[in-house]
């Protein structure tokens, strides 16, 4: 059974519980790793300048501490440009999300920018 490695427990450390158990859920039937929970204003204004992201400091859910969003990546394989491994992965944690009864939405269902590592808690 596929489970985090220290980098990804740190990054998932450091969101809302609700997506923490999430992707604690869904690492059980499929392997991923979490590469970015919290952004602090220099890594969100580093992702805005690289156009990763659409929003300014302190804009993003990724800016809340605990961040209110998360982005993962399949592993292994992560940036092979499958965009069909980022979607197989995305079915595993909706449906953990659903599971759990956590409201989220991905990414990859954006119609501008498609951010298939994304996932973030929706508002109440």
């Amino acid at each position: 059974m596929p489970s985090f490695g220290q980098r990804s427990k740190a990054n998932l450390a450091q969101c809302e519980l609700q997506l923490q158990d999430v992707l604690n859920e869904a690492i059980k039937h499929f392997d991923f790793s979490v590469i970015c929970g919290h952004r602090d204003r220099e890594a969100q204004d580093r992702a805005y300048n690289e156009g990763n992201s659409t929003l300014k400091w302190p804009q993003s859910k990724h800016n809340t501490y605990p961040s209110r969003a998360v982005d993962v990546v399949p592993y292994p394989g992560a940036f092979d440009n499958d965009n069909a491994t980022f979607y197989l992965m995305a079915t595993h944690i909706l449906r953990a999300a659903s599971i759990l009864g956590v409201r989220v939405t991905w990414g990859g269902h954006w119609r501008s920018l498609k951010d298939l590592p994304h996932f973030e808690l929706k508002e109440h």
